[in-house]
């Protein structure tokens, strides 16, 4: 069923709503599966992967943990799909690079390029909100097999520079980093838990059920649903069919204010 939905502002997840959580687990994770061991110990001067292993073991609670063992428990939480930031930062480094040499190409389920084209000319804002790294999603939208998406995003946001997905106070920190009204952005997202914690902070929500996606027939949450984007309509309301901003339930709003312009920093385009 079309929804319609009055949103200056769209966030985006990724796995399980633009792309396949699939293809991400059986391209991306072994593609970082087979480097992250010489990632380790090859470029262990690197800032960022210096940085990743102290996080490790400050995580285990061994500070003298050799790159042999920082591997194990990594490789360990990547089997658990643990959301820990140290894997998503090396797991980052190595899918940005993959992406730039050639040897990946992103997943986007085929409403989805389309959906974010249209609703960028219309002049609404969109950004992601992803649990992997902001370099992974910078290159993820620029690498797309519908071109370079990357242009389109405002905004790039992740558990460093925001917070937990499943935590109020992460979609505070977006909302202020884009200077954006809450009750004017929309999260899409398959995760009911991040819904709920996005409408606790006063967003707009949308559950995405894509059929086959793990969490498509998980019971929970009472956000409107769609299925593929091409149903659903984000900018100003059309007569009375816009959804309330906490119940999904018809309401009448006013004209729509002008567009709020972030300046862009490292933690996005």
């Amino acid at each position: 069923m079309p929804l319609t939905i009055a949103a200056d502002h769209v966030v985006l997840d990724i796995e399980g709503t633009t792309s396949a959580t699939g293809y991400v687990l059986d391209v991306l994770y072994p593609y970082s599966r087979a480097r992250l061991g010489a990632l380790l110990t090859e470029r262990a001067a690197d800032p960022a992967v210096r940085r990743a292993t102290e996080q490790v073991r400050r995580l285990i609670g061994e500070p003298d943990a050799g790159p042999a063992r920082v591997a194990a428990v990594l490789l360990a939480w990547l089997d658990e799909d643990r959301k820990a930031a140290p894997l998503k930062t090396l797991q980052g480094i190595l899918w940005s690079e993959g992406f730039a040499a050639g040897d990946l190409v992103s997943h986007f389920y085929a409403d989805v390029p389309p959906a974010l084209r249209r609703w960028h000319r219309a002049g609404t804002r969109l950004s992601v909100y992803s649990s992997g790294s902001v370099a992974a999603q910078r290159a993820w939208f620029a690498h797309s097999p519908a071109g370079d998406l990357l242009p389109l995003l405002d905004g790039c946001y992740d558990i460093e520079n925001a917070g937990p997905k499943q935590s109020a106070a992460s979609y505070h920190v977006i909302s202020a980093a884009l200077g954006s009204a809450p009750e004017r952005t929309l999260f899409l997202s398959d995760r009911p838990s991040e819904l709920d914690a996005a409408r606790t902070a006063g967003w707009l929500t949308v559950r995405v059920r894509r059929p086959g996606e793990p969490y498509a027939d998980r019971v929970g949450g009472t956000h409107p649903e769609t299925a593929a984007f091409t149903d659903l309509h984000v900018g100003p309301p059309r007569d009375t069919c816009a959804l309330d901003d906490k119940h999904g339930t018809p309401a009448r709003r006013g004209p729509r204010p002008p567009r709020v312009r972030n300046t862009r920093t490292d933690s996005g385009r």
